[in-house]
């Protein structure tokens, strides 16, 4: 099985840092031509020239995943440059800390808006993109094992990430004939600023006593015996782009060390 992917376009969300980036420089490695899309433009480019650096291609998008029309320019800015959309990785996401009962409506609309719109907005643009070309695509989703189990902290960001489980299996069941295949990945516990948010809120909120004491708590148990870092992604992230993964559709791949086991 090949994970070659030159002459691939792709699309990663929230690839200014953490996951993100690391699955994009990955995906550059292996020969595909990489659209960094973030929120934050000059993290955006700053990636996206770091590739351009080595010899790769990439070229930068700021996006807002809530906005349809911004979703719709990302996209159409990767297919200028790289003249197709093959790849998405919708990777975009943000987390918060709260206990159940202190959940307020708005802390709910703010993940989900991101965390469960985002995903759904991006998905739609692209598959609509790849039903234009018409020779299907790859489309995978950035989860988490938190959208395989709830965890009470965290309830509300399990919820969305729960949410991007289903929008992946609702859509490899409807466009698997179109021979878009629609994958996630879901991560455990990565050594990023979003863990260093989630490890924030647990001090805040009087759950724990210091700093990185819930990051330590939740590493505890993992299999191999450490953290992930961002760069234990990478080789499934180039899987699931590429031909290898061409018989694989509607699943949510765990990557993570052995933390859960279902």
């Amino acid at each position: 099985m090949s994970e070659k992917l030159n002459g691939r376009s792709i699309i990663v969300t929230g690839a200014g840092r953490g996951i993100g980036e690391a699955m994009a420089r990955g995906l550059a490695a292996k020969g595909a031509s990489l659209t960094i899309a973030d929120i934050d433009g000059g993290a955006a480019e700053k990636v996206a020239a770091s590739i351009r650096d080595t010899g790769g291609k990439a070229i930068a998008a700021t996006v807002d995943v809530t906005k349809r029309e911004s979703a719709r320019n990302m996209i159409g800015a990767a297919v200028a440059a790289h003249g197709k959309l093959d790849v998405i990785f919708n990777n975009a996401g943000i987390a918060q800390t709260k206990p159940f009962l202190s959940i307020t409506d708005e802390d709910w609309r703010r993940v989900m808006n991101v965390n469960g719109l985002g995903v759904l907005i991006c998905m739609q643009e692209a598959i609509r993109q790849m039903l234009t070309q018409g020779h299907g695509g790859k489309v995978i989703n950035t989860a988490s094992i938190a959208g395989r189990q709830g965890y009470e902290p965290l309830a509300h960001y399990s919820a969305s990430k729960f949410a991007v489980v289903a929008l992946t299996q609702a859509a490899a069941r409807a466009f698997g004939k179109d021979k878009i295949n629609v994958n996630a990945i879901c991560p455990g516990v990565v050594a990023t600023d979003m863990w260093k948010t989630i490890d924030k809120g647990f001090v805040e909120e009087g759950l724990t006593q210091r700093d990185n004491q819930a990051f330590e708590a939740f590493s505890a148990d993992i299999l191999l015996g450490r953290p992930s870092r961002s760069d234990d992604l990478v080789g499934v992230a180039c899987f699931l782009a590429s031909s290898a993964s061409d018989y694989m559709t509607g699943q949510s791949l765990i990557v993570d060390g052995g933390m859960v086991l279902l």
